[in-house]
């Protein structure tokens, strides 16, 4: 069992919990307004079904689980660093939020280049 195997897990867990932070978010962002909270939640809800398919694609995908991994930990940098600012006025850390875009970009990258990749015998 290779190191991919072992850390494809993480990929779904992550998937579940953005995904729900993102209905949560829309629902604060809803209710209790904030002009930051929209954004959080729109990543959320964009990338965790994004995060399903390549859980799921793994096989055909060769570089899937890294690319999901790029796009959770990207997704929870930006969101949470959003979310921390709308709530309690504080950052993650200077340039969280960038971070995490950027994250989430390379993630998309590596999703992309798998079209490249070939797949391993069988």
């Amino acid at each position: 069992m290779g190191i991919c195997d072992r850390i494809r897990p993480l990929v779904l867990l992550l998937a579940g919990l953005i995904g729900a932070s993102g209905v949560a978010l829309a629902a604060a962002a809803t209710h209790m307004g904030g002009a930051l909270l929209g954004p959080a939640s729109a990543m959320c809800l964009a990338h965790a079904p994004a995060m399903l398919a390549l859980y799921a694609g793994h096989k055909l995908i060769r570089p899937a689980t890294g690319a999901g991994l790029l796009m959770g930990i990207g997704t929870v940098l930006f969101a949470g660093d959003l979310a921390l600012k709308q709530f309690y006025g504080t950052s993650l850390f200077p340039m969280a939020a960038p971070t995490g875009g950027v994250l989430m970009m390379i993630g998309w990258l590596v999703a992309a280049l798998g079209a490249f990749v070939p797949l391993k015998a069988s």
